[in-house]
C-alpha cells in the first residue's frame, strides 16, 4: 500500500493543480492509477472520487472571489449533464474512432489560436453579449461538450474553457471557474454510480482525494493572483498532453 500511495499521492495532488488553472487533470492521475495496478473500472471509480473533491474546493475558492457567472455555469451544469447521458448511450451504439481523427485535428488548431490571438482570454467582455445570447450559447455548448464528455471524454474542461473565452468572451479566469461547476455537476454523478456499484478503494480513494483537494486549492490561489498569465501557459500545456495520449493510442489501437 505504501508503493501505492508514493505512485499515487503526489500525481493526483500535481493534477489537482493543472485541473483547477486549465483542466485536464485526468490526463495525469489517471496513467498514476493505472500504474499502481488498480483495475480499469476502479482506475476510473477512484479518479473520479479524488478529483470530485478537489474541484469542490476549487469552485468553492473561486466563488468566494465572484468569479463564477453562477446563472451561466448552473445552466450549463445541466445542459452538460443531458449532453452526458446522450453520449454514453451513443457509445454503445458507435465506435468513438472518428473522433479520435478529429481530434489530431481540433487540439493544434485551438492551440494555435490560443497562441496567435494573445488578446484571448485577458479581458471579461461577456457583459457586451445579451443575456438570450448568452444563456443560449452557453446551453448549445455545453450540450454539445456534455455529449462529448459521454462518448469520448479527455479534455472536455479544455474544450469548454475555449468556448468560453472564444465565444462567450469570458477571460480566462472566469472560463475557468464557470467550467469548474459544470466538472463538479458531472463528476458528482459519475462518483454516485461507482459507489453504488462498489468501484472506489476507499483506502486509496480518500488519501488521493485529499491530496487533489490541496493541489486544487494551491491551484486556485495561483489563478487569482496571477490570473491569465498561468492560465494560457497550463492551458497548452494540457493540450499538448492530450494531443500526445490521443496520438499514443491511435498508433497502439494501430
Amino acid at each position: 500500500m505504501l508503493q501505492t500511495y508514493l505512485i499515487v499521492l503526489p500525481v493526483v495532488f500535481l493534477a489537482g493543480l493543472v485541473d483547477s488553472i486549465a483542466g485536464g487533470g485526468g490526463l495525469l492521475s489517471v496513467p498514476a492509477y493505472m500504474a499502481a495496478g488498480l483495475p480499469p473500472h476502479y482506475v476510473l471509480g477512484n479518479n473520479k472520487f479524488s478529483s470530485s473533491f478537489g474541484t469542490l474546493f476549487a469552485c468553492r475558492r473561486y466563488h468566494q472571489h465572484g468569479l463564477i457567472d453562477v446563472r451561466v455555469a448552473l445552466l450549463s451544469a445541466f445542459f452538460a449533464l443531458i449532453g452526458s447521458f446522450l453520449g454514453t448511450s451513443a457509445v454503445l451504439l458507435l465506435r468513438p474512432d472518428f473522433l479520435r481523427i478529429l481530434l489530431i485535428i481540433l487540439i493544434p488548431l485551438v492551440a494555435a489560436l490560443t497562441l496567435a490571438n494573445r488578446s484571448l482570454g485577458r479581458e471579461n467582455r461577456s457583459q457586451h453579449q445579451s443575456r438570450q445570447r448568452k444563456y443560449s450559447l452557453a446551453a448549445l455548448a455545453a450540450l454539445l461538450i456534455g455529449f462529448y464528455d459521454g462518448f469520448f471524454g479527455p479534455g472536455t474542461g479544455m474544450f469548454l474553457i475555449f468556448f468560453y473565452t472564444l465565444v462567450l468572451k469570458y477571460d480566462f479566469v472566469t472560463a475557468n471557474a464557470n467550467t469548474k461547476v459544470v466538472n463538479l455537476a458531472s463528476n458528482v454523478a459519475a462518483v454516485i454510480t461507482f459507489i453504488i456499484n462498489g468501484k472506489i478503494i476507499y483506502a486509496i480513494g480518500i488519501p488521493a482525494a485529499c491530496a487533489g483537494v490541496a493541489g486544487n486549492l494551491l491551484g486556485a490561489k495561483l489563478v487569482i493572483k496571477k490570473g491569465s498569465a498561468i492560465i494560457r501557459p497550463i492551458f497548452i500545456f494540457t493540450m499538448a498532453l492530450l494531443f500526445a495520449k490521443i496520438l499514443y493510442d491511435m498508433l497502439l489501437a494501430g
